[in-house]
């Protein structure tokens, strides 16, 4: 490691094939917390190179304990988060909406690192069982149409990055990889991403993989359509920009999307907007999110993902599907 370390600092940057042997490396325990946290360090003052990112990758997803859902046409819903705008749990919620419009979503998801209450905090509080049991994921994605997996169980090979991350309270790049190394390799993916170089990068990479992707990033620095400007959109096919009247509806203060400042605070308003209690902005935001994941799986337009989303979320649809999904986790 000191000799990688020596060669960050002097501004190099290392091969696909060196990125992936130093995460191989940290999950076997050859480097010591303080190494961890130097490396960690240098990519928060410099930028990650792409054969850098698709090392990381690659070295997650061949280590991660693997779930087969291929029977299921799949998508995660997952933001990088590190965007340090403490919004309420968006794509968690689009997550449950899409799965009651008929969307199978396998959602990875961890604790909050640099936000309060990540999308894994909220689920524990509303008592949803974290397992890596593809029989029981298996049966949650079948029975429920979404099923959540905790990063951590899925990859052991973070365990000596965990207490390290939370410590440096910072963003990090594993809040870049988290959303690309989902443990069941969904045929679908809605990326949101907190700034336009790595939207660009993420574009890159996915375009060399077999992924039906759409990545997301808000102009103001939202990793979510927030609806309170512009948003970016990345498909395979197209780039372009999608305003808030493109899901017809009108464009939202900032205010109007804060989370809540506490983990049951969080939960409290998760609960409120899944029963369809949510203030029209809290709604429209869900809503444009779970559009847009069920517009990448169907192919169908924004607004009309929009409709699918709103009749899901305001019928009681999400709400059933958490339901069930605590039901399966008694």
């Amino acid at each position: 490691m000191k000799n990688i370390l020596n060669r960050l600092i002097n501004h190099e940057i290392l091969t696909k094939e060196e990125a992936k042997n130093v995460l191989v490396n940290i999950s076997s325990g050859s480097y010591n917390p303080s190494q961890i946290s130097a490396f960690l360090t240098v990519y928060m003052m410099r930028s990650i190179s792409i054969e850098e990112l698709a090392g990381f990758r690659e070295a997650l997803l061949e280590l991660c304990i693997r779930m087969d859902l291929s029977n299921y046409n799949t998508i995660d819903l997952c933001g990088t988060g590190g965007d340090g705008k403490d919004t309420f749990n968006i794509s968690t919620l689009a997550s449950f909406v899409a799965a009651g419009a008929g969307i199978k979503v396998a959602k990875h998801g961890n604790y909050g690192v640099s936000s309060i209450s990540g999308s894994s905090n909220v689920m524990e509080k509303l008592g949803i069982k974290f397992s890596n049991d593809n029989d029981f994921i298996e049966k949650c994605i079948d029975q429920a149409g979404i099923a959540i997996l905790h990063a951590p169980l899925f990859h052991p090979a973070m365990k000596n990055v965990g207490p390290i991350r939370k410590e440096l309270g910072v963003k990090t790049f594993f809040n870049m990889l988290g959303p690309m190394v989902n443990p069941s390799f969904p045929q679908n993916q809605l990326v949101g991403v907190f700034n336009l170089e790595l939207a660009r990068m993420y574009g890159y990479l996915y375009q060399n993989t077999p992924v039906n992707f759409t990545i997301l990033h808000s102009l103001d620095g939202y990793d979510e359509v927030s609806l309170t400007c512009p948003t970016k959109i990345i498909t395979r096919t197209k780039e372009g920009i999608l305003n808030p009247s493109d899901f017809g509806v009108r464009q939202l203060q900032e205010n109007e999307i804060e989370g809540g400042k506490t983990i049951d605070e969080s939960a409290e308003m998760f609960i409120n907007i899944i029963s369809g209690k949510g203030t029209e902005a809290q709604n429209n935001v869900v809503c444009a999110n779970a559009a847009m994941a069920i517009a990448t799986v169907n192919g169908c337009t924004p607004i009309e993902g929009f409709e699918l989303a709103k009749e899901s979320l305001l019928s009681g649809k999400g709400l059933t599907a958490l339901n069930k999904l605590q039901e399966l986790s008694r």
